[in-house]
């Protein structure tokens, strides 16, 4: 099992910026796949980025490309989110993800607790 704390989000104005963190523990963390996913109140959780295990890939829901770069330091066991142009429907919780990666892509058996973006017009 891995365990993994978010952090970073906050309150910020449409076209402001917001770096999140995922700190990870518990596993060798160059096994894991990471991926952010959002969950807006009242909506069905959504896929944001991905990143490999080595950072040699990396996918971006269409809404964000473009404005949010995923990234991961190994030596730290973080993963991050920098998040720019933020839009009020960026308004979330958003939560890191780990998937081990010799498992089917898709699969992420460990998630953190989220952290909660909140963008005003």
């Amino acid at each position: 099992q891995v365990q993994l704390v978010e952090s970073g989000g906050g309150l910020v104005q449409a076209g402001g910026s917001l770096r999140l963190s995922c700190a990870a523990s518990g596993r060798t963390f160059i096994n894991y796949n990471m991926a952010w996913f959002r969950q807006a109140r009242g909506k069905e959780r959504e896929f944001v980025a991905f990143i490999s295990w080595n950072s040699g890939s990396t996918d971006y829901a269409d809404s964000v490309k473009g404005r949010f770069t995923i990234s991961r330091d190994n030596a730290r066991s973080t993963v991050y989110l920098q998040m720019n142009s933020l839009k009020p429907e960026d308004t979330a919780t958003y939560y890191c993800a780990a998937g081990y990666r010799y498992y089917r892509p898709g699969r992420y058996d460990d998630w953190g607790q989220g952290t909660q973006v909140t963008v005003s017009s």
